[in-house]
């Protein structure tokens, strides 16, 4: 008779087995399946390939194992599929790696910024676009990539941009060396000597010198979501383009007869119209941020109670990206019998992910998008039309398990209107980091580089001042010597790079790698609209009135104590690790800190403290004395500095703006004199965010290079 344990060890097999069939019978039945031999040979065939597959074609998933059973990996090559979200890289590559049969890390792994999980043995690599970008630093042609797939290009992020004109580049490079070698014997003249060449290649100058290396030419391929092709054929000189149906269900698409006003009270109404008359389903609406969900969330409530009883089975679940991790969950779980979900999304849930389940979708066809003045130095966050390209996103998310329904809250004429696609990330943007890499990667004519679409003039000028200024370029406009290299080779914004260089000089670089770790994360602090008070006072036991980036470091340190101390009581256990998260998670909770940012941010602080000490600079602590680093962040964020004006505002002295300091800050109801900060942002008005007091005279004594000639 068989023991419990073998009886154990059974069912987890078959299980195991069954979990195979059910992805192997997912794969067989996607529509890219039907097209596999075509597309391998439409890449054999092709250096260069557009491939539009429409959601839910399977193009990120199959495509590449699909290359790799063809042998596209062999001698050691590695194919890499790039993905413009983190989020994405790593979803895609958890689920390749089940379908594959393989431990997540060892043939298919993922690789974002602050998170490595590959292996010498990793063949499909998942990653962000900006990390291949990091990559060409060390490794111009890219050489250990047979294929580089460029996933949802359509997006058109700054990154995703600046990586197809290097691609382009390097795909040229990698092609003329082996047409090149091909002709070296047909250019010997009798003595066997090789002949001068008349036109020298110069898209293989432009890539540092790799004499004497062969390389096998790359296969690039460019993959979108949207119906416009021809933009990506025409930029990389009439490439192939290749299209592949997607596995969508019928979705209707109804519209107002009249342009709405208050689109959330149509979006409310709209909530309970499918409610009361349509057939189960849950329920997709797109908002523009936390502040509007958290209203039409309480506006549905109140609502709700106003039904009879039979009518109140809807429950409303809200995800936008500062929401902390475990109620983000909340989406993807079932809903439970009887009932219907209502999720209250920003663009979030437009491609990152998919929520099973939507039935329907309501668009009010806005979006909060950033946009940067260069001028004022001043990124604005504005509500503005989606485009085409993104209604058409919206209305697919409702047939993706079976026909649906999505109502757009304009009138169809409005739609005709939309721009086609959304306006480049790169023309909205400070350009100040994709120039430094750029000058990394030994691109000296910023303005002549072959962008699919060139940022204006004045932008690209104003990023190479505001480089020049923090010491990264010399007069020539070169990458200087140390800093601008070392600037470059830290995976931050420029401002952050040079914040940690000074650090060094003034003792302090423990609590910038804090700070910097603390700022390149999600919101720290989250502030519940039904805690208010309670979340105002939580935070306030760790104000510092010395401003923000005191009360972060005071955050990281409780919490880092909190771990070390559960560290020392648990000993060596195995399972430290769990119960430290556990105990950590719960104090989060507490203290309406954001648990997913925190545990982002530690990661963050041990890998930017892996590259310092490899650049050799000297970790230090100031302890508690927090002079030396209010004055080290004066010297680092002297660009953004401002002076309190006599009605109580405050004027940014690089830009002359009269800015207010953001309501969340501590300092928000301080008569600090001076000040600097880290964002200035233009919502309803122009605030200033990550405030700390210094003294004014600090500015001409640290950064006389600007204030001398200010003044």
């Amino acid at each position: 008779m068989p023991s419990m344990a073998q009886n154990g060890t059974t069912n987890a097999n078959t299980d195991s087995v069954a979990r195979r069939e059910k992805i192997k019978k997912q794969r067989e039945s996607l529509p890219i399946a039907s097209v596999r031999e075509r597309l391998i040979e439409e890449v054999k065939k092709h250096d260069i390939l557009i491939i539009v597959g429409e959601t839910g074609s399977g193009k990120t998933t199959q495509l590449p194992q699909f290359l790799f059973n063809a042998g596209f990996c062999r001698d050691g090559k590695v194919i890499a599929v790039t993905q413009p979200r983190r989020v994405a890289a790593v979803t895609v590559a958890k689920r390749v790696a089940e379908e594959c049969g393989v431990e997540l890390g060892q043939r298919v792994g993922y690789s974002i910024r602050f998170d490595d999980k590959t292996s010498s043995g990793t063949k499909i690599k998942y990653m962000t676009d900006g990390l291949l970008l990091r990559e060409a630093l060390l490794d111009p042609y890219l050489s250990r990539y047979s294929v580089i797939i460029v996933d949802e290009a359509h997006e058109r992020t700054v990154h995703t941009d600046v990586l197809l004109g290097l691609l382009k580049k390097v795909q040229t490079a990698r092609s003329k060396s082996v047409a090149h070698r091909g002709s070296i014997n047909d250019n010997k003249d009798n003595n066997g000597t090789l002949k001068e060449k008349e036109n020298d290649d110069q898209s293989i100058m432009s890539l540092k010198n790799c004499q004497g290396r062969k390389f096998s030419p790359l296969k690039l391929i460019v993959m979108s979501a949207s119906l416009d092709a021809r933009g990506f054929s025409d930029y990389f000189g009439g490439a192939k383009a290749v299209h592949i149906e997607g596995r969508q269900h019928q979705v209707d698409i109804l519209y107002t007869v009249h342009p709405q006003e208050d689109y959330l009270a149509a979006s409310l109404m709209t909530i309970f119209q499918i409610h009361m008359e349509e057939a189960p389903g849950d329920v997709l609406v797109f908002l523009t941020g936390q502040e509007e969900i958290e209203s039409v969330e309480r506006l549905v409530q109140e609502k709700l109670h106003q039904l009879p009883e039979t009518n109140r089975k809807l429950l409303t679940v809200p995800i936008f990206s500062s929401l902390p991790s475990e109620q983000q969950m909340r989406v993807f779980m079932p809903t439970p019998l009887g009932h219907r979900k209502v999720i209250l999304a920003t663009n979030i849930a437009e491609t990152s992910v998919t929520i099973p389940g939507i039935k329907y979708v309501i668009d009010p066809g806005l979006v909060k998008a950033r946009s940067y003045d260069p001028a004022k130095g001043m990124e604005s966050l504005i509500v503005i039309p989606t485009s085409k390209a993104q209604a058409l996103q919206r209305s697919g998310r409702a047939g993706r398990e079976g026909p649906g329904k999505c109502f757009r809250l304009y009138p169809e004429r409005e739609f005709e209107k939309l721009e086609d696609s959304t306006k480049p990330e790169i023309k909205r943007c400070n350009l100040s980091n994709v120039i430094l890499q750029l000058k990394a990667l030994g691109v000296d004519d910023i303005i002549g580089f072959d962008f699919m679409e060139k940022p204006s003039r004045a932008a690209i000028v104003k990023s190479l001042e505001h480089l020049f200024l923090l010491g990264a370029l010399t007069d020539e406009c070169k990458l200087s010597d140390p800093v601008g290299h070392q600037m470059s080779r830290l995976p931050l914004d420029p401002i952050y790079s040079k914040a940690l260089i000074l650090a060094s000089q003034f003792n302090c670089l423990e609590e910038m790698l804090i700070t910097v770790a603390m700022l390149s994360v999600e919101s720290i602090f989250y502030v519940s609209r039904e805690k208010s008070e309670e979340s105002k006072t939580a935070m306030k036991c760790f104000s510092s009135p010395d401003g923000d980036h005191v009360t972060l470091i005071s955050v990281y340190r409780t919490a880092d104590e909190l771990w070390e101390k559960r560290k020392m009581e648990l000993g060596n256990e195995k399972n430290f690790r769990g119960k430290g998260e556990k105990v950590l998670k719960k104090w989060c909770k507490e203290n309406f800190i954001n648990n997913r940012s925190l545990r982002h941010a530690r990661d963050i602080h041990s890998q930017i403290r892996g590259h310092v000490e490899q650049m050799g600079l000297c970790i230090s602590s100031c302890g508690d004395d927090m002079l030396q680093f209010r004055r080290c962040l004066a010297a680092s964020f002297f660009l953004n500095a401002a002076l309190k004006q006599p009605d109580g505002t405050y004027r940014a002295l690089a830009s002359g703006e009269v800015v207010q300091i953001h309501p969340f800050s501590v300092l928000f109801r301080s008569k600090a004199e001076c000040v600097i900060f880290n964002e200035l942002v233009q919502t309803s008005k122009k605030y200033i965010r990550n405030v700390t007091r210094i003294d004014y005279l600090w500015l001409t004594e640290l950064a006389p290079h600007f204030y001398a000639s200010q003044n």
